[in-house]
């Protein structure tokens, strides 16, 4: 019979005995060939977490919740010791923090702030939006790093996380999410954009340097594309690791949360600037059916940075919802979406540079309720149904590969 996996602390971390180094926070480290994340007790650990763990506000989920819990503090009693008793030991993005902080039994949590996103829907409301709108809402798929209004939202945002600054049960912090880093950024900028706009002129400058005189389209190449892609997002991140780490030193940077596999999680440039700054990679794992090994050695490679898949799911035929939206599989029953993660969590334990990944997310869509985004409608991406019943039938399987990680790295790595 397998040998039972160590027993967990308070953080999720194994009480494995192998001399780790306490320091009161999350820290990441390469021990013979694979990446941890070092708890704050200083045991291995994995970050095996839900995403919007949060009581939801939609018509048929009040109605559900004010029949099960008789408080919000009651809720996150309840639900943070169901998760750990099937195997998770966090809470992903867009959780409730508070709630979460307040539990009987401490979970470890991850926080987020968005100030690119803030200041989109600002100059938007200010109705300085020109372009056709991508499916993240930005003008021509441009980020507007270069501008210098951006930095205020940057301040503003930062500010919020010195609130978990010296909680050892946050992780670390994302800041934005699925930004459009387009691999042609320097082409859209400089045919959509004219001076004085602040990312044209940063733009058409980059090229004139490059190129040793006043450079038009014409002029660039992939290369030239690949290099201002680098520029392009280590201004972005410059900026926000500069105030983050003013307000929660110490605590791990966890990415902008990539998710493109043809752009930017195909993009050395880019992935290796990204590993200037980010403590761990966070991407969201969609359009494959798992993780391919080449590309995982490619991200790692790349960086010199472990990774986090911040969000994967399927979706059951048998939940009783249509699954007309959101980019997960299709699989015939719950019993598969656990099988569905079975596999996933073995091919990211190969890699050896995984340190967690995020199951999105702990309740289904209301499909009572006609307010929900168009990704989220009538969808079976839950733990937890809309009105907070389980799947166990799916839960399952998940429990079980949860309850046996330790010993099956040790497996994994002796092979």
């Amino acid at each position: 019979m397998q040998q039972a996996d160590p027993p967990r602390n308070s953080f999720g971390g194994w009480q494995t005995n192998h001399g780790g180094r306490g320091t009161g926070k999350y820290r990441t480290e390469k021990q013979n060939g694979r990446w941890w994340l070092i708890d704050p007790s200083g045991n291995r650990c994995l970050h095996i977490g839900v995403v919007s763990l949060y009581n939801s506000e939609t018509p048929g989920s009040r109605a559900a919740y004010q029949k099960k819990y008789r408080s919000l503090a009651d809720w996150a009693n309840q639900t943070t010791n169901q998760l750990r008793a099937n195997g998770f030991n966090g809470a992903g993005c867009w959780s409730s923090i508070t709630e979460i902080r307040a539990a009987h039994h401490r979970f470890s949590y991850c926080a987020y702030i968005e100030p690119m996103a803030k200041f989109r829907d600002a100059l938007k409301a200010q109705g300085d939006f020109q372009g056709k709108v991508g499916w993240q809402g930005y003008p021509n798929d441009i980020i507007r790093v270069f501008d210098p209004r951006f930095d205020a939202y940057i301040e503003a945002e930062a500010k919020k996380l010195a609130q978990y600054a010296n909680d050892p049960y946050c992780v670390g912090y994302f800041t934005d999410n699925e930004l459009p880093w387009k691999n042609d950024a320097l082409d859209r900028i400089l045919t959509h954009y004219r001076a004085p706009d602040p990312g044209y002129l940063a733009a058409q400058k980059w090229l004139n340097l490059r190129k040793g005189h006043h450079a038009t389209l014409a002029d660039i190449n992939d290369t030239d594309r690949q290099a201002f892609g680098a520029y392009y997002i280590e201004t972005y991140l410059q900026k926000v690791t500069r105030a983050t780490r003013k307000y929660a030193p110490g605590k791990l940077y966890l990415g902008c949360r990539f998710n493109q596999h043809k752009e930017e999680l195909a993009n050395e440039a880019l992935i290796r600037t990204a590993g200037k700054y980010m403590d761990i990679l966070s991407i969201n794992h969609y359009h494959k059916w798992q993780p391919e090994a080449w590309q995982m050695q490619q991200w790692e490679n790349w960086s010199g940075k472990p990774f986090l898949i911040s969000e994967f799911y399927s979706k059951g035929e048998d939940s009783g919802l249509a699954n007309e939206t959101g980019e997960g599989w299709i699989v015939k029953t719950q019993e598969d979406r656990g099988y569905f993660y079975q596999n996933f969590i073995i091919e990211l334990l190969k890699s050896r540079a995984c340190v967690g990944w995020h199951w999105l997310s702990y309740q289904d869509s209301d499909p009572t309720h006609s307010g929900n985004t168009p990704s989220n409608r009538n969808t079976n991406k839950g733990l937890y149904t809309y009105d907070y019943r389980p799947y166990d039938a799916a839960l399952k399987p998940m429990q079980e590969i949860n309850s046996r990680l330790y010993r099956l790295i040790e497996y994994l790595d002796r092979s």
